[in-house]
């Protein structure tokens, strides 16, 4: 069965990006500009093209580097302009990038687009999201999930966005079959002792398998280098958290795909 693959935006250490890996689906471009996490992204995921500005991100420059179909796209955009700890200045934020985000789902048009952001987008810049996203054709619908519900040591709650494009729907819904969840995939069983620290369950991308986790508070660290390493955790995508919704996505595009043969 061909494989679906997946755009990376706003991708940071990549915790998106590894439950794709769980789920089946493969990324083929990274979108980050911060150093530290591309360097984490190089490490990992060494043959995948990363690109450092969401603005000059287009579907020619991806096509005239080789890239094709693009059946995802996913990202958690900035939350600064919609966060209870901000300003909440919303689109009038310098850093408010979801037009960005748009754009590209508008020129790109792939069939699944997830997105993420902090709780406080629900009361504000999430009802443009939605509007945004179906004036282009797609039906979306938002879930809060906490990532203690997850086993995280702490709340996170994050508000995760799944759109589908209309484009693509079955013509009669009641045929739409029931998703089965035996034998579906999972996380390697080596993350499922993992003990999360700061909500950060991609600590582990900072670490080889074999290695123990360090206490942060003494681990040797110069500060000068753990700071770029808090910061890129605090900003990272609990892969536990978001593995359902993908693990989801991938089962219904493979239906898709046997239906339309």
């Amino acid at each position: 069965m061909k494989s679906m693959k997946a755009l990376s935006l706003f991708s940071g250490i990549g915790g998106i990006d590894l439950a794709c890996e769980w789920a089946g689906i493969e990324t083929v471009a990274f979108c980050e500009r911060e150093p530290f996490p591309q360097q984490v992204l190089k490490k990992h995921w060494p043959h995948v093209p990363i690109y450092d500005d969401v603005c000059t991100l287009t579907k020619e420059r991806l096509e005239a580097d080789g890239i094709g179909t693009i059946d995802l796209i996913h990202g958690g955009y900035p939350c600064q302009p919609y966060s209870l700890y901000g300003e909440r200045e919303g689109a009038e934020d310098d850093r408010a990038l979801w037009p960005e985000v748009c754009r590209l789902i508008e020129t790109i048009r792939p069939s699944w687009f997830l997105g993420e952001n902090v709780i406080g987008h629900v009361t504000l810049g999430l009802d443009e999201t939605l509007s945004d996203l179906g004036n282009l054709g797609y039906t979306a619908q938002p879930f809060d999930i906490p990532a203690v519900s997850v086993g995280a040591l702490d709340e996170r709650r994050r508000v995760f966005i799944i759109a589908y494009s209309n484009s693509e729907q079955w013509e009669t819904p009641s045929i739409f079959p029931r998703l089965n969840t035996k034998g579906s995939p999972k996380a390697p069983k080596i993350w499922s002792e993992f003990q999360f620290y700061n909500g950060g369950a991609n600590d582990f991308l900072f670490r080889k398998e074999d290695e123990s986790l360090l206490c942060r508070a003494d681990d040797g660290v110069p500060r000068e280098l753990d700071e770029p390493r808090f910061k890129a955790l605090g900003n990272a995508v609990n892969p536990y958290q978001v593995f359902p919704f993908l693990a989801g996505i991938k089962q219904i595009d493979n239906m898709m795909k046997e239906m339309q043969k």
